[in-house]
């Protein structure tokens, strides 16, 4: 089993998710007591979250590549960054390591194209939902083509996340507003939805929505125990 990397802490609510999902994951396969073998360095989000709203990414970039420097030296044999959002210098990251980085967008459109999908909408933060590092890796890579909301819409999905999901606070006026987006994209012609924030999935869940949802945090998360257990590669940078 290889040792699962975890730069966390953006928030740390999703990277309980995170470990939490890996762990019973690796226990489903292997059964018995057996749990991942993993390191995690974890990120004072406050500190992230201003470079991120100051439009300050030179600097952002700096922390996140000596974050993922600790999780290298802690014994990792690869790196799984666990938001959406940050994954904006992915490949500055990878450049500053000597370990693999698995792509939270890769394992996405793995899993939408595998059900046959070609047509979805993407929540996130308006950095993800806006910016073309994580759309157009969608697009370009993965030849999916990618919706999102109105910018009224962008606000209300961008403010939820960091006013509240970070938060850990879930509140149903919030979730009403989101499903209310989600069907207007839907009605745009979306097969599926993307909850391109690992936090989302704390709001809103399949059962809420008409068409498939695709919780990124699952399914990084899965990937990560699949490639740990040597089922399947990474596709390269």
């Amino acid at each position: 089993m290889k040792t699962i990397g975890l730069l966390g802490g953006m928030s740390w609510e999703s990277s309980i998710e995170y470990y939490r999902i890996i762990n019973e994951t690796v226990r489903e396969k292997l059964g018995g007591l057996h749990s991942a073998k993993s390191v995690m360095y974890s990120v004072d989000f406050a500190e992230i979250e201003a470079l991120q709203h100051e439009r300050k990414w030179e600097e952002a970039t700096r922390l996140m590549i000596d974050a993922a420097r600790h999780v290298e030296t802690g014994g990792a044999d690869f790196l799984v960054i666990c938001t959406n959002t940050m994954h904006r210098m992915a490949e500055e990251v990878q450049e500053g390591i000597g370990i693999p980085l698995l792509h939270i967008a890769d394992a996405t459109a793995m899993v939408i194209k595998a059900g046959g999908l070609s047509k979805v909408g993407l929540l996130g933060t308006r950095f993800t939902m806006e910016g073309e590092f994580y759309k157009g890796r969608l697009i370009d890579r993965h030849g999916l083509e990618v919706l999102v909301p109105d910018d009224k819409g962008r606000e209300i999905v961008h403010k939820v996340i960091y006013d509240e999901l970070v938060m850990g606070v879930i509140e149903p006026n919030s979730k009403t507003q989101y499903i209310q987006i989600i069907e207007e994209l839907v009605s745009m012609g979306a097969q599926g939805i993307i909850m391109g924030c690992t936090e989302i999935g704390l709001l809103v869940g399949a059962e809420d929505v008409t068409v498939p949802v695709f919780d990124t945090a699952l399914i990084h998360s899965t990937a990560a125990v699949e490639y740990a257990l040597g089922d399947t590669e990474l596709s390269s940078q």
